[in-house]
């Protein structure tokens, strides 16, 4: 999860230099790295939130006192937002990857 923030941002830069100079990046090579640089990310996205909802199972359905209740939930809840940034991803991507072939 630690380079979708960085990825992110170099985006949002080229983007926003793209928009200074109104010159839209419609290069297929430019567009095909950003495609396989979403679906990267989206993978590891997804392998993020996985392991996050396994543990969080791990730590509910243990017998035994690991986790507090109020603990419990702020990691369910953590679980959840990983898997809606997931999903966020996954659309970002797909739409790249949907625009790659109008070019």
């Amino acid at each position: 999860m630690g380079l979708n923030i960085p990825w992110s941002f170099t985006l949002a830069l080229v983007d926003g230099y793209s928009v200074l100079v109104k010159c839209p990046l419609r290069q297929p090579g430019v567009l095909l790295i950003i495609v396989i640089g979403d679906w990267v990310l989206s993978t590891l996205t997804l392998a993020a939130a996985s392991s996050t909802a396994s543990v969080v199972d791990l730590l509910v359905h243990a017998n035994g006192p690991y986790c507090l209740p109020k603990l419990c939930s702020r990691y369910q809840i953590s679980a959840a937002m990983a898997f809606l940034s997931w999903f966020l991803s996954l659309a970002s991507s797909l739409f790249n990857l949907w625009l790659l072939p109008a070019l």
